[in-house]
């Protein structure tokens, strides 16, 4: 027996279902759903990206003609 045995997750449960209601937590659920199913997909792209090489960080150089001349 830990901290949190069953009867109280299922209390917890309750209060829960009370406070918020079915219908927002349905919502709430589909919308956690939606958020790692984007999060997966993002993963997934970046992940493709580096492998084919088009991912990364690119740096452009700059010619010394485009660099700003300090006079003094």
């Amino acid at each position: 027996m830990g901290l949190f045995d069953f009867k109280h997750w299922i209390v917890i449960l309750v209060v829960v279902v009370l406070v918020f209601g079915t219908k927002k937590l349905k919502t709430l659920g589909s919308d956690v759903g939606e958020t790692i199913k984007g999060f997966r997909k993002a993963v997934n792209e970046d992940g493709d990206a580096v492998a084919h090489g088009d991912g990364g960080v690119s740096l452009n150089k700059v010619n010394a003609a485009d660099e700003p001349q300090v006079r003094s």
